[in-house]
């Protein structure tokens, strides 16, 4: 099979847990007998540095000729206070809207070998963490219109404004009802209907939609109580199904309470099954080239690429598998080593998964 992938590297540590990534495509080559063709392109920082803005139009037209996008991370110190247009945010919200990446997948798993390292109670832990945050990504408050700024009487306010049609519902919560399908039969749409008109319309949509999905169990649940809910008791949820804002609140949450966000990968899909990937943690530029970084959110971000949009379930395994073996070998990345243990480097944790796919 030849595929072509974009890779993304980003900033700070992303271009060295990206560079963990290619060894293993290297790698599935030799045992799968595929043609992994990568082409590389500037976003966030590298980008504002090299072009002036984060998003530069090359970049663009590499990921639209390509299968899949590898992104590592975006953003540093070094251009905080600069105007939103020079900033390496902007780049991250730009290319999910510029390619239809509306549909965003974040799972959260406590691997068994690591449930000392979760911040959670061990009788918590213990009922077992496995979970799917499906996000909309393209709408909500983060793009809706209008947005700006003003002064008014000598003070300055500011406003965003949370828009969803009965479109933009229907098809994210499809993805939800679709997943939970492929997985336990679960959903659970958060929401603050209880004082968001835009909430009660969501409420109403995915309700709609369920009667499609008789074989799924959906549930309501308001956002605050959500969050609570997630560190309370996170076995009661299979898949969670939110929007822009919430979803990026929870999402985080979750990933924290697996012990380290360094394990935690994600999916922005389109409605065609194009999708970018990329692991959930920032730059990280106070490591950056110190081969410190833990690659294995971006294996697992790998992993998902091959499963979601090359439809190459064999090789995805592999990845996971592999993953999970290193950890079970003993080793681990620098973010998940107690105290006295010895840690392994962000090239080394690259190897090994390679040799192991």
């Amino acid at each position: 099979m030849r595929v072509q992938i974009c890779v993304l590297p980003g900033d700070g540590i992303g271009q060295e847990v990206t560079e963990q990534a290619e060894k293993v495509l290297r790698a599935l080559e030799k045992r799968f007998g595929h043609s992994f063709e990568l082409e590389h392109a500037l976003i966030g920082g590298a980008a504002i540095e090299e072009t002036g803005g984060p998003l530069p139009e090359q970049t663009l037209a590499t990921c639209r000729k390509s299968d899949a996008v590898l992104m590592g991370a975006v953003g540093g110190p070094r251009w905080e206070g600069a105007p939103w247009e020079r900033r390496p945010e902007k780049g991250l919200l730009d290319i999910r809207k510029e390619l239809g990446l509306f549909a965003n997948l974040r799972p959260a798993v406590i691997f068994p070998e690591l449930s000392s390292a979760s911040l959670l109670r061990p009788d918590i832990v213990e009922g077992g963490v496995d979970l799917l945050v499906v996000r909309e990504l393209t709408g909500g408050v983060y793009f809706s219109e209008p947005k700006g700024r003003e002064e008014a009487d000598g003070f300055r306010a500011a406003y965003n404004t949370m828009r969803y049609s009965e479109q933009e519902i229907a098809r994210i919560a499809r993805v939800g009802f679709e997943s939970a399908r492929k997985r336990r039969g679960k959903i659970c749409s958060v929401d603050k209907a209880n004082v968001l008109v835009v909430s009660e319309l969501w409420r109403e949509v995915v309700r709609e939609l369920a009667k499609e999905y008789p074989d799924v169990e959906l549930s309501h649940m308001y956002v605050d109580n959500a969050a609570m809910q997630l560190v309370r008791d996170p076995s009661q949820f299979d898949v969670i199904l939110t929007s822009n804002l919430f979803g990026d609140i929870l999402s985080d949450e979750a990933s924290s309470i697996t012990g380290s966000i360094g394990l935690l990968p994600s999916a922005s899909l389109s409605g065609s099954g194009f999708g970018l990937y990329e692991p959930v943690h920032g730059s990280a530029p106070d490591i950056a080239g110190r081969n410190q970084a833990n690659p294995m959110a971006t294996l697992l971000s790998l992993a998902m690429m091959l499963r979601y949009s090359l439809g190459l379930e064999r090789e995805a395994k592999s990845v996971e598998e592999a993953v999970t073996a290193v950890l079970k070998q003993g080793y681990r990345p620098r973010d998940l080593a107690n105290s006295g243990e010895d840690s392994a480097g962000c090239a080394e944790i690259g190897d090994l998964v390679a040799g192991g796919v």
